[in-house]
């Protein structure tokens, strides 16, 4: 038995859910130049998310929950999370991005995960407040596996981690397998395995022995 613990932005998909909303509220442009800042380590990860989150103030619910509407899953990804499924790992997706895109996003390929840790943009009288909640603001990937690993009974040199992000770092380094998505220059270090396609992650697994080759 194992866990498999997928990132979702630039991973599972390649939607990236805060410029999908951003673009309904005219500030895409805005959003990205925070996102640049944080990926150069100008601000941190939590600072930035709170700053994009500010952003959306005042966007219609529905306006967001069309944005969410639009996330879509990479090709071969729904594919990989039922065979393992079907195998019987536990399998998770912990992100930073938001609980109503990933649930969109799985819903419209008919699949599901046993875990999903993610943040939330609340709402108040119909719109976005600007504020956003959750576990994986301040808190970080390893804590989430780690936590996972414990009430599943295994072992963190047993789980896997997907991921192509600074902020896949923390669970990529504890994981007993680290499988880099197309990851960025300062995460390939950290990665046992590079791919670029959900087709060479399924290769990887079965040469791991996660999942029996076909």
């Amino acid at each position: 038995m194992t866990v498999v613990a997928f990132d979702f932005d630039g991973t599972l998909s390649d939607s990236e859910m805060t410029v999908l909303l951003g673009d309904r509220q005219s500030v895409a442009d805005d959003m990205a130049e925070i996102t640049d800042r944080a990926m150069n380590d100008e601000i941190g990860y939590a600072e930035s998310l709170r700053k994009r989150a500010a952003l959306l103030e005042g966007l219609p619910q529905a306006e967001a929950e069309a944005a969410f509407g639009e996330v879509v899953l990479r090709e071969g990804a729904a594919d990989l999370i039922a065979e393992l499924n079907d195998a019987g790992v536990t399998t998770a997706i912990l992100t930073g991005g938001f609980e109503r895109g990933v649930a969109a996003a799985l819903e419209r390929e008919d699949v599901s995960v046993d875990h999903i840790v993610s943040n939330r943009l609340p709402t108040n009288g119909g719109e976005l407040t600007g504020a956003v909640d959750g576990p994986l603001i301040e808190g970080t990937k390893d804590d989430a596996l780690e936590d996972l690993a414990a009430d599943v009974g295994v072992d963190l040199a047993d789980t896997v981690a997907v991921g192509d992000g600074a902020n896949d770092l923390p669970m990529l380094e504890v994981a007993g397998l680290a499988i880099g998505f197309e990851p960025k220059p300062a995460v390939e270090p950290h990665c046992d395995v590079v791919v670029t396609s959900m087709a060479e992650a399924r290769e990887t697994l079965v040469d791991d022995g996660v999942l029996a080759d076909r």
